[in-house]
């Protein structure tokens, strides 16, 4: 790589103002939690309203990136176009890669394409990669054409890759010495290029003649070491590695497991071809976690900042899938009309028994949806977690019906509700303690995400089944 092995200046080099107005000196003193002011937005939208640039690049030169990115996804439409337009051919470097949503496009549809190749050329491949992909295929290839030859072949590689795969998520600038070398010379090298080649690094990769990769050696190790000493006596020589095909879920899992700084990737002949770092991970987990909870309740991925009509489209498919299950439900409850005609307090207590079931089946289905992401329940101990689940769910109906069926009792004066109401809780609890963690289970081994699809079809058989057990036992035993 040429261009792109010179990474831009870490946050440490520079310092950059809080948003808040505070002048806030490099990442150590910057507080972790970072949100834009009122009174800061203020005085950018007047500065914005009235073309003053000096009094906008006073506010916003020395923001960190990420709140530079608050700032576009907070502003209005041409507040947008008036702050992009006032840095002219200087666009910060870093911004693209924290934007989201419809700043994103509205940033994207502003900058020329020749400014955005100025910017990837100063990104890492890994960054540099999560601007292109995000870019329109006609956008793309213009932008990889106006690229150094080395360049393009690097990041046309990595896009070739699968999305949410290592190969996307790695990086391919790298530290790798051969295992002959001495700590000395490793020393001395590093000393030499400076940050020409990569900037920040963890681990030393060891490779032998054919780019495999040996062993590691992590920094801290290589300074602790004696000058003579081999780096293949230092190395640890079992490297933990990611196929550069692996999902991005599995490669944060093994970070998590493993508790990795760096993992070598790997392609098909066993050659080390990039690095993934934790901080790229931890965007993964955040990603992969903020998804799995808007996927439960059935509203996508989409971030605050997506359009309206975007929104609206995602909601509605899956309000429209909860229509189609909530007339089923109905429909049971027709099968009954002339039972609950003739006693109305069966109308007063059934939704109370879909209503138990459907929070017990959620509360279930929620930590089975969990597990499942971090391969806490697999084949091995999918029988006792069903076994516990069921066994949690039938203790917890029993509590509640005995209650329960008290007050149906003392409030209706008639005990055979009371056992009616009470029998039917028990039966719909336990089916809801089953159906949350077998379907979720069920979904996963047919390579459906169980986080997107689990909900509706819980709450459908919990609704379903506490209607026909409650109104099916009261017309047998009581009309």
């Amino acid at each position: 790589m040429t261009d792109l092995d010179d990474k831009h200046k870490n946050d440490d080099d520079t310092g950059y103002a809080s948003p808040t107005g505070d002048a806030v000196d490099g990442d150590e003193s910057r507080p972790m939690d970072m949100h834009v002011s009122r009174p800061f937005m203020d005085s950018l939208s007047d500065a914005l309203e009235q073309g003053d640039g000096d009094q906008i690049h006073a506010l916003v030169d020395e923001l960190h990136p990420a709140d530079l990115a608050d700032v576009f996804e907070t502003l209005t439409r041409t507040d947008r176009r008036t702050l992009l337009e006032s840095f002219g051919d200087t666009v910060p470097v870093d911004l693209l890669q924290e934007l989201e949503g419809e700043a994103q496009d509205e940033v994207y549809e502003i900058l020329s394409n020749e400014q955005i190749a100025s910017v990837v050329t100063e990104l890492d491949t890994d960054d540099a990669v999560y601007v292109l992909e995000e870019l329109q295929d006609d956008d793309r290839e213009e932008v990889l054409s106006s690229l150094a030859t080395d360049d393009r072949i690097a990041l046309e590689e990595s896009l070739s890759y699968p999305e949410d795969s290592a190969g996307r998520l790695m990086q391919r600038d790298l530290m790798a010495m051969p295992e002959f070398w001495h700590v000395g010379q490793a020393i001395d090298y590093l000393r030499k290029i400076s940050d020409e080649v990569i900037e920040d690094f963890y681990d030393i990769f060891v490779v032998d003649p054919a780019h495999h990769p040996v062993g590691t050696i992590p920094v801290s190790r290589l300074l602790r070491s004696g000058r003579d000493a081999s780096l293949g006596d230092i190395m640890n020589a079992d490297p933990h590695l990611v196929e550069v095909l692996s999902d991005q879920e599995d490669v944060a899992y093994q970070f998590r497991k493993y508790h990795l700084i760096s993992a070598g990737v790997i392609d098909a002949s066993r050659r080390l071809v990039g690095v993934v770092t934790v901080d790229d991970v931890v965007e993964v987990i955040e990603e992969e976690a903020e998804e799995d909870i808007l996927a439960l309740a059935g509203v996508g991925d989409l971030s605050m900042n997506e359009s309206v009509r975007d929104i609206t489209r995602t909601r509605f498919s899956w309000l429209f899938v909860n229509l189609l299950t909530a007339i089923l439900a109905s429909g049971v409850i027709a099968m009954f009309d002339t039972t609950i005609e003739e006693m109305v307090a069966l109308a007063v207590l059934m939704p109370i028994v879909a209503s138990m079931g459907g929070n017990a089946g959620t509360q279930t289905m929620t930590v089975a949806v969990r597990s499942l992401a971090t391969k806490e329940l697999g084949p091995t101990n999918a029988a006792r977690m069903v076994g516990r689940e069921f066994r949690v769910a039938a203790l917890n109906g029993i509590a509640l019906a005995i209650i329960s069926g008290a007050v149906a009792w003392w409030w209706f004066e008639s005990p055979m509700l009371g056992g009616i109401f009470a029998i039917a809780l028990v039966f719909n609890m336990m089916v809801a303690g089953l159906s949350g963690i077998l379907i979720p289970m069920g979904l996963s081994k047919a390579g459906v995400d169980p986080a997107i699809a689990s909900s509706v079809f819980v709450t459908t058989i919990t609704d379903v089944f506490g209607f026909f057990a409650f109104l099916g036992l009261a017309a047998a035993l009581m009309l």
